[in-house]
């Protein structure tokens, strides 16, 4: 399965900008890999791997802005289709055959 994370947070302000850089930074430190700007993925192994990222997001989340979550199965994600630009390095090499399964 994949965690999509999507976010739209304000940036005006010199505080709000290092809100959003610490957000961000915690997705990246979480394993999420960037698909586009405000939009992040990784991969999960089942339920409660979700449930687990899913409150270590909640915990991160700011007080300002909009995010969202939303699960998809490994083949509804590689249904998805590029209409413009072409698939990043990351996704070109961590296939989900290659998930370590513990």
């Amino acid at each position: 399965m994949r965690l999509l994370v999507f976010f739209d947070l304000p940036v005006k302000t010199r505080q709000e900008r290092r809100v959003y850089t610490l957000f961000r930074k915690f997705l990246i430190g979480d394993g999420y890999d960037m698909l586009q700007y405000s939009v992040y993925g990784r991969i999960v192994n089942g339920y409660d791997a979700e449930e687990k990222h899913l409150n270590r997001l909640k915990s991160h989340l700011p007080s300002k802005g909009s995010v969202r979550a939303l699960k998809v199965t490994e083949k509804q994600y590689a249904n998805m289709k590029i209409l413009v630009g072409a698939p990043s390095f990351q996704e070109k090499t961590v296939q989900p055959v290659q998930m370590s399964l513990f």
